[in-house]
C-alpha cells in the first residue's frame, strides 16, 4: 500500500505534516512525497530519507499563472503518480490542489484527498478587473474541476467550508470534513515560564510570527506597536518572518525603517520559532483570514496569552477573555487597546497563558488532529 502527499514546499511537509505521515506509515503504508526543489532542503531531505520515505521532485512556479509552466507541473505530477501507483493521494496548497488532484484523477489514483488549510483573502474578492478578471475566471473553473474529482475535501474551519459552498466551487456529492487545524506537537512545543519583571509580573513583550504579508496584519501590528511604545516605553515588540515574492508582501524599506527606529526586534526567518516564543509573553496575529494558524497553536502550547482577530480560522483559537482577546480585522486601534489591557493588568497574562495550554491540549494536540485526518481519508483507526 502506498500513500502520496503533494506539496509546494518540502520544509512545510516536515513542519506541518510530518507527524501525520508518521501515523500513516505506522499503518503499513509506504510514504511518497512530491515537492519542488527538494535539493534546496538537505536537512529535510535527510530527515525523510532516514525514515525510509521516498522523495520525488517536480517543477513548480509558485506564483503567477503561466499556462505553459502550469501544464508542465501537471504533466510531471501525472508521470510521477503513474510510476508510483499510490492508493491514496493528499494534496494541499493551491497549485498542488489544482494540478495534483487533476493529475491523480488522470493517473487513476483510487482515492484523492484535498486539504484546504486556509483560503487566501482573494477568495472573497470578486471585484476583479482587466486581465486578472479572466485569470480569476479560469482559476475558478480549474478549481471547481479539481474539487469535483476529489474523494473528499478536508477543511480547517467551518467558515472556509461555507465560503466554498457559497461560491459554488464544491459539488454537493463530494464528502467534506472539518479538522482542528494542523495540530501542534505538545511534546516539542512544551510549556515555558513567562518572563517576569522585578515585581514578579509578566513583562509586556509581544511577538508576531508570520510570512510578512499585508493580509497577515503586519502593518496593523506595527501601527499598534507605535501607539503602545508612546504610552509604555518598556513594552517590547518582536517580529519573526520573511519577505517573499508574493505580491502581498510588505515593502523591504518599511521593514528596515522599523528596525532602524528600534520599534521592533526582527528575528528574520527561523527554522525553529521556540526560541522567539520563549523571549515573549504575548503572541499576536492580526491576520485577515487563516485555516487554523499553526503559529498561534505553537504559542498556546508554550503557555502564551493570545491576541488575534475575529477572522475565520483565527477566532477559533481564542475564547474571548479567557486565553486572550479577539479584535476586528484591519483595526490597529483595537489591537493597541487589547495590548494596553494586558499591560495594565499583567496578572491576566499568566491566567490567559494557562488557559491557552489547557485549550490546546483539549482541542489541538497533533495526535487528536491526526486521528481526525486519518478518519477523513478512510484509514482504519482505533
Amino acid at each position: 500500500m502506498k500513500f502520496c502527499i503533494i506539496s509546494n514546499d518540502l520544509h512545510t511537509v516536515r513542519n506541518f505534516r510530518g507527524d501525520l505521515l508518521n501515523s500513516i506509515a505506522a499503518q503499513g503504508y509506504a510514504i511518497h512525497i512530491l515537492a519542488p526543489n527538494i535539493e534546496l532542503y538537505p536537512e529535510d531531505q535527510a530527515y525523510f530519507q532516514k525514515l525510509g520515505f521516498a522523495l520525488h521532485s517536480y517543477p513548480l512556479q509558485k506564483m503567477g499563472t503561466n499556462p505553459v509552466a502550469d501544464s508542465k507541473t501537471m504533466l510531471a505530477i501525472y508521470q510521477q503518480l503513474k510510476a508510483i501507483r499510490p492508493n491514496k493521494v493528499l494534496s494541499y496548497t493551491i497549485k498542488p490542489i489544482l494540478y495534483g488532484t487533476i493529475a491523480a484523477y488522470l493517473a487513476k489514483v483510487p482515492e484523492r484527498y484535498i486539504l484546504l488549510s486556509g483560503l487566501g483573502f482573494a477568495f472573497q474578492n470578486d471585484q476583479s478587473a482587466g486581465r486578472f478578471k479572466y485569470v480569476k475566471r479560469l482559476f475558478n473553473q480549474i478549481f471547481r474541476f479539481a474539487l469535483s474529482k476529489a474523494s473528499a475535501v478536508i477543511f480547517q474551519n467551518a467558515d472556509d467550508l461555507a465560503l466554498i459552498r457559497e461560491l459554488k466551487h464544491l459539488p454537493a456529492k463530494i464528502p467534506t470534513y472539518i479538522v482542528n487545524g494542523s495540530g501542534v506537537n505538545t511534546e516539542k512545543f512544551a510549556p515555558q515560564s513567562l518572563l517576569l519583571d522585578e515585581k514578579g509580573q509578566p513583562r509586556p513583550i509581544f511577538l508576531m510570527v508570520a510570512r510578512l504579508l499585508k493580509d497577515k496584519g503586519v502593518y496593523e501590528y506595527i501601527a499598534a506597536a507605535k501607539q503602545i511604545k508612546q504610552r509604555y516605553p518598556a513594552a517590547h515588540f518582536h517580529l519573526v518572518g520573511w519577505i517573499d515574492e508574493n505580491p502581498a508582501a510588505i515593502a523591504q524599506d518599511d521593514l528596515e525603517a522599523w528596525m532602524a527606529s528600534g520599534l521592533i526586534q526582527y528575528w528574520g526567518k527561523l527554522s525553529d520559532v521556540r526560541q522567539a516564543i520563549c523571549q515573549s509573553n504575548i503572541f499576536v496575529l492580526p491576520s485577515y483570514r487563516e485555516g487554523i494558524p499553526r503559529s498561534v497553536l505553537e504559542a498556546m502550547a508554550m503557555r502564551r496569552a493570545i491576541i488575534t482577530t475575529d477572522a475565520p480560522g483565527c477566532k477559533e483559537t481564542v475564547i474571548e477573555g479567557q486565553n486572550g482577546f479577539k479584535v476586528p480585522v484591519r483595526d490597529a486601534d483595537a489591537l493597541a487597546q487589547a495590548m494596553q489591557r494586558l499591560i495594565e493588568q499583567p496578572a491576566q497574562i499568566e491566567q490567559m497563558a494557562a488557559q491557552s495550554l489547557a485549550l490546546v491540549q483539549q482541542r489541538y494536540d497533533v495526535k487528536r488532529v491526526n486521528q481526525q485526518m486519518l478518519q477523513a481519508m478512510q484509514f482504519v483507526t482505533d
